[in-house]
């Protein structure tokens, strides 16, 4: 997932199947193609605590000292040289869980982007330690493609079929005995009036957690394999073009960053289950993705590769 913004993808096109990389590069400084970034039409908060960080360089975390660029993505907390106060808090219609790779690497992951942005909404645990959702299957979904997976559209519909008593494993198999496990899952905090808005907006489709796994597509399999995670409903995303500037190898520019995966679910789910109008509520889930493709991009524009 390298930077294949749709922007690149329209220049692809046009030259068939020339992939020049210096070529490539060279078309981010065209104002009007520019102008196709996805990422230049949402509504972001002010970025100026992030320049301010970019000049002053790496600051220390204020949990752990450690050396890090705009937050630490080992304590989930922005650095000295960004106030918490400045960063915006989105909040979200539906509780989220990433399970993250042990070998995804922590400085690489745009997880702790979701986190940071909305950390009374978010909860992200390493596997293999992560909750057991037998009981809780009527009220959850998982974020991955596959040939049993639902459009998002779908969701009320499929999850009709699970219920407190048992898991509809499919069409014809509704007679299961009830799951007697019980699921071991963080106890939810105390709601506030803002959580208990979110929670009826959802209860026209039962949906209250979705899970997204954290990984490089090579290593998803061992996660989702993972007995604590069958039986679940699979979504599958409509198809978008990532801008994300770390690509992996052989993969399709289809293939999303987590963060880019949560957004768009979010917006998808804004627009088909609660059938409201999307106006950016959900933007700034992408405050520090936004910005770092920016800056990355820019490096790679003044480093001569044009």
């Amino acid at each position: 997932m390298s930077l294949n913004s749709s922007t690149l993808l329209n220049e692809e096109k046009a030259q068939g199947a020339q992939r020049n990389t210096e070529g490539l590069e060279s078309l981010l400084q065209t104002p009007s193609l520019i102008q196709d970034n996805p990422l230049q039409q949402l509504q972001l908060a002010s970025q100026e605590v992030l320049e301010k960080a970019k000049k002053s360089g790496r600051s220390k975390c204020p949990r752990c000292n450690s050396s890090r660029m705009f937050y630490c993505y080992t304590c989930f907390v922005p650095v000295e040289t960004v106030p918490t106060k400045e960063i915006p808090t989105v909040k979200l219609p539906l509780k989220i869980d990433i399970i993250k790779h042990p070998n995804e690497l922590d400085g690489k992951s745009t997880a702790v982007h979701a986190k940071l942005l909305a950390p009374d909404d978010v909860t992200i645990y390493k596997y293999p330690c992560i909750p057991e959702y037998e009981e809780k299957r009527h009220e959850i979904a998982l974020i991955f493609p596959g040939p049993n997976s639902v459009s998002v559209r779908d969701i009320a519909f499929h999850l009709q079929k699970y219920t407190k008593k048992g898991v509809c494993s499919s069409d014809d198999d509704c007679s299961r005995e009830p799951v007697l496990k019980q699921a071991k899952i963080e106890p939810e905090a105390e709601k506030n009036p803002n959580e208990c808005i979110s929670s009826s907006r959802s209860e026209g489709t039962g949906l209250k957690k979705i899970i997204f796994i954290d990984s490089t597509w090579n290593q998803t399999n061992k996660i989702i394999t993972d007995e604590r995670l069958q039986g679940l409903l699979q979504i599958e995303l409509k198809t978008r073009k990532t801008c994300f500037w770390r690509h992996q190898k052989g993969k399709p520019d289809t293939y999303l960053s987590t963060i880019e995966a949560i957004y768009y679910f979010l917006v998808d789910y804004h627009q088909e289950i609660l059938k409201e109008s999307y106006k950016g509520q959900y933007d700034n889930l992408l405050f520090f993705f936004s910005f770092m493709y920016t800056l990355i991009k820019d490096a790679k524009c003044c480093s001569g590769k044009e």
